[in-house]
Parts: C-alpha cells; structure tokens; sequence
C-alpha cells in the first residue's frame, strides 16, 4: 500500500481494514478486472480507491499533473457520486489527486472548466458522463480504470445502455471493477462482455445479511402507522435517523408531520434539486437535523455519520430494496436498528420481505406512549451531569433553591422541564382494534305529543325550515322537542312532545299569533294527515316521489307482454308474434320432386302482368311546320299569352351599344345592398358625404 494512502486511513481511525478492502488490496488481483459482491455499508468506496491505486498511481507516491482523466467511477445516482467524490478526496489527499465531478442538476458549463483544467479521478453519473462524452468535453483516450459501484442499481433503473456506450468509448486497454451489494444474470452478462478473465470475490458477509443491524417487526392499528413512526422515533432519540417512503406525497405529508411535532427534519427525494439535496446531507452531518424523510433514492450508497435508526414508514416493493435502505445503518461495525412499520394489511407483505431477504426479525409492538416515559427517564438519570461535582459559582443559586422550595418540589420541576423539551408521544390502539363505523343512527320513537297547527301552508311559502325556529324562539323549546312538520296546501302542523308542552305554552303567554300570518292553534287529536311522500330517485329536486304509486313492473310472466291497458277482470293477451325463425328453411321445403306440377296447380285469382290489358295511349295531332308551341314562349307576368313581350334583344350590327351609366356621378350598387360602402354612394347621389362612416356616425378612419 502506498505511504500516502496508509497515512490517510490511520488519519481517518481505520486500525484494520474491512473483508472487502482486504480482498481487493492483495498482491495478485493488483492488475485484473474484478467482480465484487459485498453487502452495503461494508466499505466498498474505500476499497476500490485502494484497488485502483496501483493502476493509476504505478510506482510513483503521488499523481503528476493533471490533464485528461485517468481513471472513471460511475455511481446510479447523484448523492453516491457526490460521496465518492468525497470518500476519495481525502483517501488520495496524499498523492495530490485531482477529482472532479459530472453529476445531472448540476450546471454543465461548470463541469466543462474543471475538466479543461484537468482532473485526474472523474465521478459521474451514467447519463450526465454520457453528455460530456458526446459534446467532446471530456478525452477518455488516457482512462487506465472504470469503476462501476452498484451496478445492479444502475441497471434496474436503466442506464443498461448508457452504460455500454461509456464502455465502448473508453479503451480497451483498462482496468475494469464491478461492485455490486448482488450479482444477477444481468450484471453477469455484463461482466462477460467488458472484462477480460475477471476475478470473482464474494466476502463472508454476503452469506448472513447486516449482522451489526437489529430488525424488529412492529405491529400497529391500521390507523396509527404515523403515530407509530412519531414514538419510534421518539423511544430511541437516534441521533440522525431515515424514514423511507414510497412516494414523493408520502414523504412531504411524514415531513409536515413530524415538523409539527418539534423534529428538526430534512427531506430527500427526487424532486429536489442537486443543490437542495447536498443541503439536505449536509444539515444531518452537521447536527441541525436528526430526521432524514426519503424515498428510495436514498437507499443506495448514502453514508451518514452516527445514523442509528431507520424506519420503514411504507414497505418496499422488494427484498433488495429492503437490504439496501436498512444499510444506511450498522456500516463500518456500528450497531443499528432497522423499524418496520406493519399495520394488519401490511403485515404478510413484511413477513415475506423479510423470508426473501433470510433476515430475522424481532416481533413487537410498537412503543406506548408509557414505554417512551419510561426510556426518557432512564435517558435522564444516565446522564452523566449527575456524577458531576457543584461548581462554586453554582453554590449560591443551589441554596436558593434548597431554602425557598422542598426537594419534592425541586425534583418535580426538574422533571417537567425535562419533559417539555421533548415532543409528546402518541397514544396508539391496540394492535387488534378495529376500525371505528360510521353506524347509521336509528330515529328515536318520539313518544306522547300534542299536535298544534298553523294558519297557511305551501301556498304561503311554509317551509319546515322557517316553522321549526320559529316554534323554538317563540316557545322556549330545543328542537328536540319538536316532531313531525307536516306542510300541507293551505295549513301546517306540528308536533310538540308532551313533556316540553306545558313550558311551550307558558312562554308563549297567551299570544296565539306567532308571526304575522301564522296564528298557532291546539289541536285536541291528531290531524288526519296523508302519508308523506316517498324518497326516491324518480322524485323532484329532493329526490320525492311525492303521492304518485310506483309502475307496475313489466317483466315476462309467462312469455307474452300486454300490449294494452287491460279491462278489469280481463285476460286477453295479443298473441305471439311470428320471429323470423318460424320461417321455414330452405332446407326444410320439400323436395322438388313432390311439388305439384304446374297443371295441377290452382289458378290465380289475378291474371299475370302480360295477360293484363294496357291502357290506350293517348292520341297525338300533328302540327303544322313552322309552328311555334305557345306553352315554350316567354310571357311577361300579366300579359295575355301569346303576345311578345318587351324590347328585341340584342343590337343591330354595325352600331356599337352604349355603355350603361356612362354618365359621371356615383357608380350603381355592388354586391349586398345595405353594404357601408353602398349606402355611402347612395347618400353621394343625393349630395351628402361619400365617406363611409362607423356605427358611430363618425367618418371612418380608413378611406
């Protein structure tokens, strides 16, 4: 290993290196392609750096000056890129290594100039690097090695063939590293067809899945899920924790959420902008932030320090999915624990994800609003400030308080204000309970009553509306109290629960006169009321049906229909109709041979159309020659028939016809006869303005 490397990771606490780095690191695979699988978080980004050392840096203890790139590492997304930037930015510090970056949302102009300035490592995205290669601004002709990190994540998002053009344009002569968390047939292929004689390492770790990561499988009422998210976070106060959702509206709902609740919390998800995002990174690696809301593009690569917690809010649709978000934890040796969320219809999704993925999962509840009180406590008397001897300018504030409150009172304060720096937890339901129905509430028997009525009705414009304020104002009564409302044509009645009667009656002292129009009378009995109309869809605008009785139905009863208004007591039926199909077929006519002949046949009623006799065709005279058929000649309208009418047309020959309106004025009518410009020329003639004129009166602007 080099001494500027080695420096770097003792710099950086590595006492020893991971599997993956030894693998990588040994003498004989110094030169070859290389076919890495490793599960996440075991730190792959360092040791391909130490991989690649030896090709680029060659005997030589640093890097010369930096033109065209020497060697490639291709990320699926940003954030990765961003971090393997990073990641060899201080592993190659040493050597003088000159890195650069071509990530999508960043701007391209930028990119260009630090690659006119030369860099010696490139980290880039699939379709960003691709851009650069096509518009020529960046010379892949000095490339010694590729870098591929997580490349089955590239290929499930579809940067398959990006992918091969960047392979195809670098040249052949190069190194070659695929690093993968999973090797399917896919990036087998892939590894056949651009390295040469790779070499396959597989670590330890890839055979028990994230064993420095505690699952547990929390079970919740359907409609707790974010209240659940809300305690799980409280109960282990991580000091930077990631909840996963699906979608880009779930994590902007869980991040309102929990903002409300007085968690500082960032979001991450694909609608972000580059800049948004680093923003986002950067406040949870400074501490401004504990919670990280994010969709699945943060389940790839994503390294933040002291993340112990990662909650699953919504499932993911695959195991891999799963084994990639709960590496954002336990990386490099550090504890974690991975939360499922998993209401009842959720539930089997989770048990099959976790089956598929061979993991073992702890089964519980999610924490009570009682569990999280009782860590909180345990948090506060773990402090170390307790141990912590009374400084001297302390002595007097202590006394003070010694002498002016008990110690009940000082511990109790102590206690709330401990308390109100933390956000409540929630009260969840338990596990098995059921959803809460909206049950449809059953009427009431109303019970004795009195029925009271009222001078006018529909035609006056009573309205159950105006009658039932008006009987609470004037009687003193809850509309409770109050039945029926029965609006007929010209009255209206009431009913009034006996109970509240007396007290009616009372309040209304005598006064019989409610409001002008509508004076109340006792009745002694019920009215004789017609039954209220039906509620249905066939109704007027409140969907009533009002008195009308329901048709009867017509279906088949027997396989004839009524084609009439029947008479009582009646059963005639009109009688089926002949169907085509009792047509006889031509197959089923009989055979030629038994058909009659034709002698035997009867006669016709009516004689053929030859045998019928044709009407005489009427006489024609002949005229004279010469003569003309006065029924063809041209009549003036009113003139007896016969005589010619009007001037001879056309002219003699020889002399020139004169043209019409030859003389000067204003030329005749055009095209339609209300036309402004006719009726201008019309009021030229006689001696007014030839101007047309607008609807104003105005002359017109346009000549």
């Amino acid at each position: 290993m080099k001494h500027a490397l080695a420096a770097a990771l003792q710099e950086r606490g590595y006492e020893t290196l991971t599997q993956v780095q030894e693998a990588v690191t040994q003498p004989d695979v110094a030169d070859r392609d290389l076919l890495v699988s490793a599960q996440t978080g075991s730190g792959k980004t360092v040791g391909f750096g130490l991989a690649l050392a030896p090709t680029l840096l060659g005997d030589a203890e640093e890097f010369g000056e930096a033109a065209a790139p020497l060697a490639l590492v291709i990320a699926p997304t940003r954030e990765l890129a961003m971090q393997v930037k990073h990641e060899l930015g201080w592993l190659y510090r040493g050597a003088g290594a000159r890195i650069a970056s071509c990530v999508g949302g960043m701007d391209m102009r930028d990119e260009r100039r630090a690659l006119e300035r030369g860099a010696h490592i490139v980290a880039a995205t699939p379709g960003r690097l691709r851009d650069h290669i096509m518009r020529g601004s960046i010379d892949l002709s000095q490339v010694r090695g590729v870098v591929l990190d997580e490349a089955d994540e590239m290929l499930d998002l579809g940067f398959r063939e990006d992918l091969e053009f960047i392979l195809g344009e670098a040249p052949e002569e190069r190194r070659t590293l695929l690093f993968s968390a999973t090797v399917p047939p896919a990036i087998a292929n892939l590894a056949e067809t651009f390295q040469k004689d790779a070499l396959r390492i597989k670590t330890a770790g890839e055979t028990k899945q994230h064993s420095d990561i505690e699952y547990r499988l929390m079970s919740v009422a359907q409609a707790d899920a974010e209240n659940a998210i809300i305690n799980v976070l409280r109960y282990y106060e991580a000091p930077s924790s990631i909840v996963f959702a699906n979608t880009r509206a779930a994590v902007n709902r869980l991040a309102a959420r929990l903002t409300n609740r007085g968690l500082p919390v960032v979001t991450l998800s694909g609608e972000l902008s580059q800049t948004e995002r680093s923003h986002a990174l950067q406040a949870m690696r400074d501490g401004r932030a504990r919670v990280c809301v994010a969709t699945d593009v943060a389940a790839r690569g994503i390294d933040l320090p002291g993340l112990e917690l990662v909650v699953h809010a919504e499932l993911p649709s695959n195991h891999e999915t799963l084994l990639h978000r709960s590496g954002r934890t336990g990386r490099a040796g550090r504890k974690g624990v991975s939360a499922l969320i998993a209401p009842p219809k959720a539930r089997s999704k989770a048990l099959r994800l976790l089956k598929w993925a061979k993991l073992s999962a702890e089964h519980c509840e999610a924490p009570s609003a009682d569990d999280i009180l009782a860590r909180d406590e345990e948090r506060m008397l773990a402090d170390p400030v307790w141990q912590e001897p009374v400084a001297e300018n302390e002595q007097a504030g202590v006394q003070t308080l010694l002498d002016t409150f008990t110690p009940e009172q000082i511990a109790a304060t102590y206690l709330r204000l401990f308390r109100s720096r933390h956000s409540a937890p929630e009260e969840l339901r338990p596990v098995d309970a059921q959803e809460p129905r909206k049950e449809r509430k059953e009427r009431k028997p109303f019970g004795p009553s009195v029925w009271f009525s009222l001078s006018g009705g529909r035609a006056t414009g009573a309205d159950p509306r105006r009658v039932l304020p008006m009987l609470c104002k004037a009687g003193g009564i809850d509309r409770d109290a109050i039945g029926a409302i029965r609006i007929q044509e010209n009255e209206t009645f009431a009913e009034i629960s006996q109970d509240a009667v007396e007290g009616f009656l009372k309040a209304l002292d005598g006064k019989t006169e409610l409001e002008p129009g509508a004076v109340l009378t006792r009745l002694d009995q019920a009215p004789d009321l017609p039954p209220p109309p039906r509620r249905g869809p066939g109704g007027p605008k409140g969907g009533f049906k009002g008195d009308r009785a329901p048709k009867p139905h017509r279906g088949k009863s027997d396989g004839a229909k009524p084609y009439h208004k029947k008479s009582e007591g009646s059963d005639d039926r009109r009688p089926p109709r002949k169907d085509w199909k009792d047509k006889p077929r031509r197959d089923d006519r009989p055979e030629r041979s038994e058909r009659p002949d034709r002698a035997e046949r009867p006669e016709r009623s009516k004689p053929r159309p030859a045998e019928r006799p044709r009407k005489p065709a009427p006489a024609v005279t002949a005229k004279p020659k010469g003569a003309s058929d006065p029924s063809k000649r041209m009549t003036r309208p009113g003139s007896p028939a016969g005589k010619p009418s009007g001037k001879p047309s056309g002219k003699p020959s020889g002399i020139p016809a004169a043209k019409p309106y030859a003389a000067k004025g204003p030329k005749p009518p055009v095209g339609k006869p209300n036309s402004k410009k006719n009726k201008a020329r019309a009021a030229a003639a006689k001696g007014g303005d030839a101007r047309p004129r607008h609807k104003s009166g105005g002359p017109s602007k346009h000549r």
